[in-house]
C-alpha cells in the first residue's frame, strides 16, 4: 500500500460466483442448467488471491455453497491465506423471492458446507443481489438464529434491480437484539442522493479516478472505512458469451473487463484494505454475543 496517511482501512470484499450465475443471467441460463456450463471461477479467484498478496491486502470472501461443494480446495485457500470466509447464499437466489422457509435452508445449508470445508466459523452473510430490505423484515433474526453475526446486503441506492434508498448508509443493526449488525456497500451522499461508491459495475463502467474519489471523499471527510466490492467474474474477459443477452445485460456484464485487473491492482495499491470482520471489529463487538445456531420458528411472509 502506498499510502498512509491516516485513513481508515477500508473493506475489500469478493461475492464468489460464477459468469453464468449473474441474476441478471438467470432469464438464459436457468438455475436447472448451471451444471451444464464450465466453472471458470477458481482461475479468476486465484488471481485475485495473487493480487491481494501482491498489495498486502485481507479481503471477506462472500461465497456461494453450490461453488464450495464443487471447488473446495478454492475455498480452502481462501482462509489458508488469511482472508474472511463469508457466505453469499447457497443458490443465489433472491431472499424475498424466496420466502421465509426457503431462505432459512438456504442459508444454514450454506453456512454448514462453508465452515466444513474449510474448517473456520462463518460471522457474515451478503444476499444475492443486494436483495435484503424493508421488504425482507424477517431475515434478519433469520440469520442471527443462523449464527451470523453480521451482514452487508442492503445497499442504500437506487437501483432497477435492488436498493434500500431510504436505508443508513453507514453500520446499523438490523431487526434489534434478534438481528444482524447491517454493513453497508460504500455510497457517497450527493444532491440530496446516494450514489454507489463499492464498486461492482460501477467500477467498470464509470472511469477510474471516479471510484477512487469516491472512495476517499468518503475516508476523509467522513473519517469513515468504506465497503468496496467485486467479482472474480469480472477478472475473466475471456468468459463465454452467453447467447441471446438483452443489450442492457451485455453492456452491463461485458463491457470493460479487460480493463477490471489493472484498475483493481491500481486500487488495492492506492487505499488501505482488509477484511470486513476486521476493519468493523470495534462494530461488531460492540452488538450483542453470538447466539447458537437455532431452528426459531418460521414468521409470516411479507
Amino acid at each position: 500500500m502506498s499510502e498512509h496517511d491516516g485513513s481508515p482501512r477500508n473493506a475489500l470484499t469478493v461475492d464468489v460466483e460464477d459468469y453464468f450465475q449473474v441474476l441478471a443471467m438467470a432469464p438464459y441460463v436457468p438455475r436447472e442448467q448451471w451444471g451444464r456450463w464450465g466453472l471458470r471461477v477458481e482461475a479468476s479467484l486465484e488471481r485475485l488471491l495473487e493480487l491481494c498478496e501482491e498489495a498486502g491486502a485481507r479481503a471477506t470472501f462472500f461465497t456461494l455453497g453450490w461453488i464450495a461443494e464443487r471447488c473446495p480446495q478454492a475455498v480452502r485457500r481462501i482462509a489458508e491465506a488469511g482472508h474472511e470466509l463469508a457466505s453469499h447464499g447457497y443458490g443465489h437466489e433472491r431472499v424475498g423471492a424466496i420466502g421465509p422457509a426457503a431462505f432459512r435452508e438456504d442459508i444454514h445449508r450454506a453456512k454448514g458446507l462453508l465452515e466444513d470445508t474449510a474448517g473456520v466459523e462463518v460471522l457474515g452473510y451478503r444476499a444475492p443481489g443486494f436483495s435484503m430490505g424493508p421488504h425482507t423484515p424477517w431475515a434478519p433474526r433469520l440469520l442471527r438464529a443462523a449464527g451470523h453475526r453480521y451482514s452487508s446486503s442492503v445497499y442504500p441506492i437506487r437501483h432497477d434491480h435492488y436498493g434500500a434508498p431510504r436505508a443508513p448508509r453507514h453500520p446499523h443493526r438490523l431487526g434489534g437484539a434478534q438481528g444482524v449488525l447491517e454493513i453497508p456497500p460504500a455510497t457517497v451522499r450527493l444532491a440530496g442522493r446516494n450514489w454507489p461508491a463499492a464498486g461492482g459495475g460501477y467500477f467498470r463502467l464509470l472511469p477510474y479516478a471516479a471510484s477512487r474519489l469516491a472512495l476517499r471523499r468518503i475516508n476523509r471527510r467522513e473519517g469513515r472505512a468504506a465497503v468496496f466490492y467485486i467479482h472474480p467474474w469480472e477478472l475473466d474477459p475471456g468468459q463465454p458469451r452467453i447467447p441471446g443477452v438483452d443489450l442492457k445485460t451485455r453492456l452491463r456484464h461485458y463491457l470493460n473487463l479487460g480493463r477490471t485487473e489493472g484498475r483493481l491492482r491500481r486500487l488495492l495499491h492506492e487505499l488501505p484494505w482488509g477484511r470486513i470482520d476486521h476493519v468493523f471489529a470495534a462494530e461488531l463487538a460492540a452488538g450483542q454475543e453470538p447466539v447458537a445456531p437455532a431452528r426459531l420458528p418460521l414468521p409470516e411472509a411479507a
